[in-house]
């Protein structure tokens, strides 16, 4: 699956003034993938979902 045919959605807990400074995310069954808002062209970052899981439960703490 291309980068454009993932539903990427944003943070919502970006607290910048600026509406596209932010993380965007998109899931799949196999993959969570990460980029940044300002540059949905560039390269993004895809991990497991476990890894994905994982980090969410650490920023929570």
């Amino acid at each position: 699956m291309s980068a454009t045919e993932l539903r990427w959605v944003k943070s919502s807990y970006s607290s910048s003034s600026d509406i596209n400074d932010c993380v965007e995310v998109a899931s799949t069954p196999a993959a969570a993938h990460i980029r940044d808002s300002k540059a949905p062209d560039a390269a993004h970052m895809t991990v497991t979902p476990a890894t994905w899981a994982g980090f969410l439960r650490y920023v929570t703490e």
